[in-house]
């Protein structure tokens, strides 16, 4: 958000996470609007579409030892740009298909890392569906299972084929990023080791 934006769906938690989420994986670089971001300054005017408290007209203290800051959620985020080279190009960015338009899903890949995210829109319930992915442009196999490593859980899931299922509740987190990887990566990993 900015000083002087502030629209009903800016003012959850699970909002601000997806958008960093995004912010942070789309593009090669990306910046946040410092504490009022990673405070989620969300307390609306009561007449204008604005922060009631904002800093547009003042300067403003902010307590960044908060418990409740997106400051850990900002610092894994860099972490897994840091250690992910997918995410440090824009030229591979590619969409993929879902059944749910309160879903986003796309990939970023850079040789064997290959990093897909599926964001939901919706803060308030919990969203569903079935991704179609490119598996070719994925470099991943058709008919054999691979792993979808979801780097903000830890959780990991073994799909196989193009189509499968995700599921997010923003009560938890508002989206994956998943690391994808198929068993001819593992080979390629263990022949490089040699």
């Amino acid at each position: 958000n900015t000083h002087d934006i502030l629209p009903p769906y800016l003012r959850s938690k699970a909002t601000f996470q997806a958008r960093l989420v995004m912010a942070a994986t789309m593009s090669s670089s990306y910046g946040i609007y410092g504490p009022a971001f990673e405070l989620m300054d969300n307390e609306p005017h009561e007449l204008r579409e604005e922060n009631k408290n904002n800093e547009k007209y003042e300067l403003k203290s902010w307590n960044l030892g908060d418990p409740n800051s997106l400051k850990p959620l900002v610092a894994q985020i860099n972490r897994i740009r840091l250690e992910n080279p997918a995410l440090r190009n824009n030229r591979s960015l590619r969409l993929h298909t879902l059944d749910n338009d309160q879903l986003l899903a796309y990939s970023k890949t850079d040789g064997d890392n290959k990093l897909l995210m599926v964001v939901s829109f919706d803060p308030n319930y919990t969203q569903a569906g079935f991704v179609d992915l490119d598996l070719g442009a994925l470099g991943l196999p058709q008919n054999e299972p691979y792993t979808a490593e979801d780097l903000i859980t830890g959780e990991t899931y073994t799909w196989t084929g193009a189509r499968n299922y995700v599921s997010l509740d923003p009560n938890r987190f508002p989206a994956h990023v998943f690391r994808l990887s198929g068993r001819s990566d593992a080979r390629a990993a263990r022949q490089r080791a040699l």
